[in-house]
């Protein structure tokens, strides 16, 4: 069984309509009262923003996990955006909670870090999910030397996928770049938590422990 086959339709969702008015309409309301009171607003406006565009949770979680498994935080933040967004879910396949782990991708990965007691449902408790996505990434940038691109395009289009591209592009004399991911959806998730890694570093740099 290849424990890292990914459902593509997990990545990308966004925010129905609906739910894009109601926290424009609760953000304008927090606005008027602070208005009323007469708070000072550009600098809260301008945190509020940043925050609504991308936003941070869990930080304590990630910096842990990161300094466990020697992984970048702000890596682990840009995984937890482009799969959910921070808002933990169960995917239409069953991948759950904020970074969207398979059940039999989180099994395999308790079986080989001697998580006996794990159980699928542990998933959606934040400390837990963090802890087995985090260590998913480091068990695919070993496997992949180090390689950020071709962890993050395993991580969401599975090693049996990357394993195939990675042979046809030696047997080309070329490198697999993120322009040369077959895969529409997997290039375009490589390409976003790349430049979102970057993001959150500069954004939360004091919350991620960066300085």
């Amino acid at each position: 069984m290849d424990y890292s086959r990914r459902n593509y339709s997990t990545y990308g969702s966004r925010p129905t309509a609906r739910v894009r008015r109601r926290r424009i309409s609760a953000l304008l309301v927090v606005l008027a009262l602070l208005v009323a009171g007469g708070v000072a607003l550009a600098p809260l406006v301008n945190r509020a923003i940043e925050h609504f565009e991308l936003p941070l949770q869990y930080a304590p979680i990630i910096r842990q996990q990161a300094a466990a498994q020697h992984v970048d935080p702000a890596l682990i933040a840009a995984v937890i955006y482009a799969e959910t967004r921070f808002r933990p879910r169960t995917s239409p396949t069953g991948a759950e909670g904020l970074m969207q782990l398979e059940p039999a991708t989180a099994l395999f990965l308790a079986h080989h870090t001697h998580g006996y007691s794990f159980r699928v449902s542990d998933l959606g408790t934040p400390q837990v999910n963090i802890t087995y996505g985090t260590y998913y990434l480091r068990y695919l940038l070993n496997l992949y030397g180090g390689s950020k691109l071709l962890a993050l395009a395993a991580y969401n289009g599975g090693e049996t996928n990357v394993d195939n591209w990675l042979t046809a592009a030696r047997a080309q004399h070329r490198q697999l770049t993120v322009n040369a991911i077959p895969i529409p959806q997997t290039r375009a998730y490589v390409a976003e938590v790349l430049s979102k890694q970057q993001d959150y570093r500069s954004q939360y740099a004091r919350q991620l422990g960066y300085g």
